[in-house]
């Protein structure tokens, strides 16, 4: 195919267009840089630092290849662009490199910390095959991509192996603590409780929002409805939770109220490959 000539306004029109589709052909490197940023412990190095870190100094810490710290500059690079890290300039001209606030939330003895949440949901066996099978899914009657890469449904898989089950949890308990740590202190939140004497949380993992609900309605009789493998081996610990192991599909439990914590993002990435 020969060259094309165009327009001056056209050739601008396609270039942003390609642009736009260079963007999302080559996002899954900033998820990608994420992951390894996480494995290496580049946030937790960091903040044990004290200070901004020179990349030196890093590679040191992480005990990098030497033939590999220009590659590491590269990663840190893509990592700024991200907003995950901030760099500076040194008086001498060398990069510093410190943490954000989103990679402060990276850092594994942040209190309401998300890196078991972003290394569970990058992991290989959540990526990997199912999204190179979403579009042969669409045409056939497999009931899910992950269905096809591993012959299970998530939920399935997870039952049989009882170290990603751990990793899910965890990924589970991060992202309830985080949205319940707001919400218990939020008015409008706290108002849907007027009355309220039993709750039951379907889907409620290991009960840490449940947990915090108590802690700030001590009235209120909580019960957690999940999957038997789930709740497998918790005790209540004096935390006054009742786990009940079933199916939301099957039965719940009776309750005044039902808590269903389902955000968007959940449902997108379910609907997709966990259905």
């Amino acid at each position: 195919m020969g060259s094309v000539t165009l327009p001056e306004a056209e050739a601008k029109e396609l270039l942003d267009a390609q642009a736009h589709l260079w963007r999302h052909v080559f996002h899954f490197l900033n998820s990608m840089a994420l992951k390894c940023a996480l494995e290496l412990g580049i946030a937790d190095t960091i903040e044990k630092h004290g200070k901004s870190i020179t990349l030196l100094e890093l590679a040191n810490s992480l005990a990098i290849h030497p033939n590999k710290v220009p590659s590491l500059h590269r990663l840190m690079r893509l990592l700024v662009s991200s907003n995950f890290i901030s760099k500076e300039t040194s008086a001498n001209g060398e990069s510093l490199f410190a943490l954000t606030l989103s990679s402060k939330l990276l850092l594994t003895n942040h209190p309401l910390t998300q890196a078991p949440f972003a290394l569970a949901l990058l992991d290989q066996t959540l990526i990997d095959p199912p999204s190179h099978h979403l579009s042969s899914w669409f045409q056939n009657e497999a009931e899910s991509p992950f269905h096809i890469s591993t012959g299970k449904s998530f939920w399935e898989h997870a039952g049989h192996e009882p170290k990603f089950n751990a990793y899910f949890n965890k990924a589970m308990e991060s992202d309830s603590r985080f949205v319940t740590s707001f919400l218990v202190t939020n008015e409008s939140f706290r108002g849907l409780f007027e009355g309220v004497e039993s709750l039951v949380d379907v889907g409620g993992g290991n009960g840490t929002t449940a947990k915090a609900i108590m802690e700030a309605f001590p009235r209120l009789k909580c019960t957690v409805l999940e999957l038997p493998h789930v709740i497998e081996g918790i005790q209540e610990n004096g935390s006054g939770v009742i786990y009940v192991a079933g199916d939301m599909f099957e039965a719940v439990p009776h309750g005044d109220a039902v808590l269903l914590k389902v955000g968007s993002v959940y449902s997108l990435l379910f609907l997709l490959f966990f259905s």
